[in-house]
């Protein structure tokens, strides 16, 4: 018997959930955001699935759009960052991919670039409030002329932003952002991008002509209290793995590294395969839920490298073998990501090398 841990990626599911976020989105066009590995689902995997229906993917580096176009997609492919030094401009017009341009020292290499390899596609980003990326309002008007005047650029440049807490749907933060976005852009003629997943779901008025779906894609939600599945999207991975030893532990016994969890009485402990060695969050509490076949079970005890612990209390039955479910269609990733401090984007971007990635068409 095998103790691999498994991630299983839905590919039905990418497709239903780039399909919803298109009728939500319309009648903006979708950049699948596929940085980070597709958020843990495997970039190319990711791709391949999408490749009839997604009309661009965005990637957060020069790598990812290389891979992209090794694999043969010929979307186009907006990369998040854009050029990190002067040398990745030739190589992204020679790969047509679109740049977003964020900082002064972009312009100095862009001013270089020669028309010959053909006009690099560029989105000149503003920042509107998030403060990480973006030219301030004042300069945009001055940036855009500079843009405008460069032989090597293409003259439809795209006009973009991000949002800091778009999930919070009756929030000021936003709004804001988009008055200021508005204002600056209105004399100018580019496309624009202003929304990912969270304002699909709770902004329509930041629709633009295109979004960036990154979360949805994957069936995850960043809206506190809410899963994907709550507004119709479906996991895209169950991560899964055995049960390899149930045993009897006494009462006032003391579970784990530590021993911060007590036995309250006489009672079986189930020891599954899989630990923070594979991505399991090590800060997921006692209680965190945990499917053992079709029964819900609490964490017990510290998550080790390779093992956790669990009551099965809940599970008389349970036996050496039983498949585990750590999230999935039936416990939500964001249900696991609440017990751990963090969201389920970072859980599904945690997968380690030692879990084996498997397909299937649900």
């Amino acid at each position: 018997m095998s103790r691999t841990t498994v991630a299983t990626i839905h590919l039905g599911a990418l497709r239903h959930n780039l399909a919803r976020i298109k009728a939500l989105a319309a009648p903006a066009k979708v950049m699948a955001v596929v940085k980070a590995d597709a958020y843990g689902h495997g970039l190319e995997r990711v791709a391949r699935a999408l490749n009839g229906d997604a009309e661009a993917f965005a990637v957060a580096a020069l790598g990812d759009g290389l891979r992209l176009r090794a694999a043969g997609h010929r979307q186009r492919i907006v990369v998040l960052s854009g050029p990190d030094q002067s040398g990745d401009i030739a190589e992204m017009q020679r790969l047509g991919l679109d740049a977003a341009i964020h900082h002064s020292a972009q312009l100095a290499w862009l001013a270089e670039a020669s028309a010959s390899r053909g006009r690099l596609r560029v989105w000149l980003k503003i920042d509107s409030g998030m403060h990480r990326l973006g030219f301030a309002p004042a300069d945009v008007a001055d940036v855009h002329a500079r843009l405008a005047a460069m032989p090597g650029i293409d003259p439809d440049i795209g006009l973009l932003t991000h949002f800091s807490d778009s999930e919070v749907f009756d929030g000021a933060q936003t709004p804001a952002q988009i008055a200021r976005f508005n204002a600056v852009t209105a004399s100018f003629s580019g496309p624009r991008s202003l929304s990912n997943s969270a304002a699909v779901l709770g902004w329509p008025d930041a629709r633009g002509d295109w979004v960036r779906t990154g979360g949805l894609l994957y069936g995850l939600s960043v809206v506190e209290g809410k899963s994907g599945a709550d507004f119709g999207f479906r996991p895209a991975m169950t991560l899964s793995t055995r049960l390899i030893a149930v045993n009897r532990v006494g009462k006032g016994e003391r579970i784990g590294y530590n021993g911060t969890w007590t036995c309250p009485e006489d009672m079986p402990i189930g020891v599954a395969a899989v630990g923070y060695g594979d991505g399991y969050p090590r800060s997921a509490k006692a209680g965190t839920p945990v499917l053992v076949g079709d029964r819900c079970v609490p964490l017990v005890g510290r998550v080790s490298m390779d093992l956790i612990t669990l009551d099965l209390r809940e599970a008389p039955q349970a036996k050496v073998g039983d498949r585990v479910t750590l999230w999935g269609p039936e416990l939500p990733a964001e249900t696991v990501a609440a017990q751990s401090a963090t969201i389920s984007y970072d859980l599904t971007c945690g997968m380690t090398r030692r879990v084996l990635f498997i397909e299937d068409e649900g």
